[in-house]
């Protein structure tokens, strides 16, 4: 993957052409200031430097930022795939947890009305978004569990209520007007102007999924379930309660995704992560993880993320017509899925030859 990622990025760096970007410079005061050049008539006008479209600070931090929610809700997703389910609703979740932080921030607007503290409503508001999507997860997998049918079904039910009480909630319209200080939080920057909170928060989960999957019991349970289910009950493992961690697990990834991205555009609508499945799907295959089960990895999903990024990317420097993202990126998915199930087909093979020897 990482070797598709450069041939990406030498890519869109050779035919992404060049754009012409303000030129700015620091004050005095240590602040940023645009630069300005005098014409030969005397004239001031601000100055430009021509810069690769793709090769660029502004642009790589811009495709960060972009990976960064749908890789945070891919690690979440690429659990549920190794346990040997499948998560629709996590676009769903997303709105219906930012909507709800929206609708709670939006109550003490930027001023921090009715003299409450910041240091009472952000950390509220916080828990609010990632708690309501860990219950949305948790949902998700008390209903698999209880009723036993399989995820792909509750998920895509879900898909809808969840999406539908976003809409009834906010009457359909964007909720915005939050306390300053939790924009603050979220859109923090660096040098020029370059947001880091979600490039932070994604490595983040990554290193915390990758610990939980690799390194602790319950991710090994996980694989186990994923790998064989069968088995995993005769050896004890408790199948159902792993179940339900691990749509806890995505959904709360969701929620601190919407957290993300709703600190830094500010607003919120039930339309929100409207498609996000396919894109946090598609980078879950992409890195690696299989349908089946019992493969995967949260730096898969990471890379898969970025791919599925810069394939976006991609079509817009390229000239592409964005209508075709989505059947570009469909295309990429199955893919993905035949490579895997020839992956599986030889590893299959090698196997019975090895057993035949």
């Amino acid at each position: 993957m990482v070797v598709v990622i450069l041939i990406l990025g030498a890519f869109l760096a050779i035919f992404g052409g060049k754009v012409k970007m303000p030129v700015f410079k620091t004050n005095s005061a240590g602040e940023l200031e645009r630069v300005f050049i005098e014409t030969g008539n005397g004239d001031r006008e601000p100055a430009f430097e021509e810069k690769n479209k793709f090769l660029n600070a502004q642009s790589l931090t811009q495709l960060a930022k972009d990976t960064s929610f749908i890789a945070i809700m891919a690690v979440g997703a690429t659990i549920v795939i190794i346990s040997g389910g499948i998560d629709l609703s996590v676009g769903a979740i997303y709105a219906l947890a930012s909507v709800t932080a929206a609708l709670f921030f939006h109550r003490y607007g930027p001023e921090l009305v009715n003299g409450s503290s910041p240091w009472f409503v952000v950390p509220l508001g916080i828990l609010i978004c990632l708690g309501v999507g860990a219950l949305g997860g948790l949902l998700n997998g008390g209903m698999i569990v209880a009723l036993r049918v399989h995820p792909f079904i509750i998920t895509l039910g879900t898909m809808a209520i969840y999406r539908g009480i976003a809409f009834v909630i906010t009457n359909g319209q964007s909720v915005g007007s939050f306390p300053q200080e939790f924009r603050d939080l979220i859109s923090f920057t660096v040098g020029r102007r370059l947001s880091i909170v979600p490039l932070l928060v994604m490595i983040l989960a990554t290193i915390i999924g990758s610990i939980f999957l690799s390194r602790m019991a319950a991710g090994r349970r996980v694989y186990a379930i994923g790998g064989n289910e069968l088995a995993s009950r005769y050896s004890g493992i408790r199948v159902e309660r792993v179940k339900l961690g691990v749509f806890i697990i995505s959904g709360l990834a969701a929620g601190i995704a919407a957290l993300i991205a709703l600190g830094y555009y500010g607003a919120a609508s039930s339309a929100d992560g409207t498609g996000y499945e396919l894109s946090v799907i598609a980078a879950a295959v992409v890195g690696g993880a299989s349908l089946t089960g019992g493969k995967g990895s949260a730096l898969g999903a990471l890379l898969g993320a970025l791919i599925i990024q810069m394939i976006s990317t991609g079509i817009v420097f390229v000239g592409i017509k964005q209508s075709y993202s989505q059947i570009i990126i469909g295309s990429v998915v199955i893919l993905a899925v035949v490579l895997d199930q020839v992956n599986n087909w030889l590893a299959r093979k090698r196997l019975a030859t090895r057993a035949g020897l």
